[in-house]
């Protein structure tokens, strides 16, 4: 990658770690989802983003992974996910586009690492900061594949998306109070 701002660092965080800078991974939300929590969807508001955000970050969660990005000090995005565990909830209503659906959903803790944010600040936004996290964690990761979800009308993150090696294999809408229907994607890891 070219074109990264100078002073770019990224700092591995646990879940507890994680959750100790809760008001940082906030601001960075504010910050980055600006016309989203702008449009009033319930799904987006500041505090069902955090309550998803402690439901991730619970101790009984193993796993979690996170990764700040810093320019010159100051907090400029974030990603995080898990490995999904057997019976992941992870892929209730997984509408596959073609496969074997039992065999696709089955977990063991290794075998799907699940990517649930990515998140760039307005003001970094278009100078790789996005793919830098999303190389920075991947990279790290032991798991065969990993899964995301993306709105099928978010044309910006799903080329993006596609252009870093995620492919479309179904669809679902998650269980969480006013979630929209997402796209789901997978790339392999190794």
């Amino acid at each position: 990658m070219t074109g990264l701002p100078e002073g770019l660092e990224f700092e591995h965080c646990t879940a507890a770690e994680a959750r100790s800078r809760r008001q940082m991974v906030e601001d960075i939300y504010h910050r980055s989802y600006v016309d989203a929590i702008a449009s009033g969807d319930p799904f987006d508001s500041p505090s069902e983003f955090m309550r998803r955000f402690d439901s991730y970050t619970e101790p009984r969660n193993s796993g979690f992974a996170y990764v700040l990005a810093r320019v010159n000090g100051k907090a400029a995005g974030q990603i995080w996910g898990w490995p999904l565990p057997p019976n992941a909830r992870w892929w209730t209503g997984l509408h596959l586009d073609s496969g074997d659906l039992g065999e696709f959903t089955t977990e063991d803790g290794t075998r799907t690492f699940g990517l649930s944010e990515i998140m760039v600040c307005a003001e970094y936004a278009g100078q790789g900061i996005a793919h830098a996290l999303h190389d920075e964690l991947l990279s790290s990761r032991t798991e065969q594949r990993a899964t995301l979800l993306v709105e099928a009308d978010n044309d910006r993150a799903y080329e993006r998306y596609r252009l870093w090696g995620w492919k479309r294999v179904g669809w679902r809408r998650p269980s969480w109070p006013d979630a929209p229907q997402f796209d789901v994607l997978i790339r392999a890891l190794r």
